[in-house]
């Protein structure tokens, strides 16, 4: 098989506890892919971590951002560097160990015949471990929600776990994306279905954090139904 020529990208934002743990396994599981680390100037000092791995391992590097400003932020950020060096697949992946490292090679193995790889907790086979019962039903309800709002086929348009084509990304208008938060991924699924874009959803089992605190919120959720609402009646009113 020819050897794919891929970029993950992870955001971080004081995960100094999971950020080489994260890493090693990363590596452990898919030893031919690089890694771009965008930290948002983390008080708890993961940037200077991920700057001393750097050092080390030449499939490493780090952008470092001056402040927090948002998931998509980091993401769109990540884009435009792998884009800019000629990556043809740009992996999202959180740092927290949520997504095993374990999972990415059937991901990549999907990415040549899709624009879009999600890696799905709500497909047949997907699960989540280790999470309370409210934030099952809040997942599950707000993907059915958006899925019937914007007439989508995708069951888990808030996963976080993708592999974009560069070639997706370089078609689909980014410039007028209007999340900033974890609702990031319903626009950036939306967008994806209005190009016409193949969206192939493999299995993942999602572990919840161990270290550290989740950057979910209640103004996180808030975002993400408003966000569905406007874009669901734009759908459907056409405004």
């Amino acid at each position: 098989m020819t050897k794919m020529n891929v970029l993950v990208i992870m955001p971080t934002y004081n995960e100094s506890m999971n950020i080489e743990h994260s890493v090693k396994k990363l590596f452990e599981f898919n030893p031919d892919v690089s890694l771009l680390i965008v930290d948002d100037n983390s008080p708890d000092g993961t940037g200077a971590i991920a700057a001393s791995m750097a050092t080390t391992d030449k499939r490493i590097n780090v952008m470092h951002r001056k402040e927090k400003n948002g998931l998509a932020g980091a993401y769109m950020a990540g884009f435009a560097w792998g884009i800019e060096r000629g990556f043809e697949y740009l992996v999202e992946m959180d740092a927290d160990g949520s997504h095993r490292a374990e999972d990415l090679p059937a991901m990549l193995t999907a990415a040549p015949t899709s624009d879009l790889v999600i890696g799905s907790r709500w497909t047949r086979g997907g699960k989540v471990e280790n999470w309370p019962w409210h934030r099952l039903v809040l997942s599950r309800g707000g993907n059915i929600y958006a899925r019937i709002m914007l007439a989508s086929k995708v069951k888990d348009m808030t996963a976080g776990f993708r592999v974009y084509k560069a070639g997706l990304l370089n078609r689909i208008n980014l410039a007028d994306l209007s999340a900033r938060g974890y609702s990031f991924q319903v626009e950036m699924t939306r967008k994806s279905e209005l190009d016409g874009a193949n969206i192939t959803e493999v299995p993942i089992t999602f572990i919840e954090r161990e270290h550290g605190v989740s950057k979910m919120s209640q103004s996180i959720v808030i975002e993400a139904m408003l966000l569905v609402t406007k874009l669901g009646f734009k759908r459907i009113f056409g405004r």
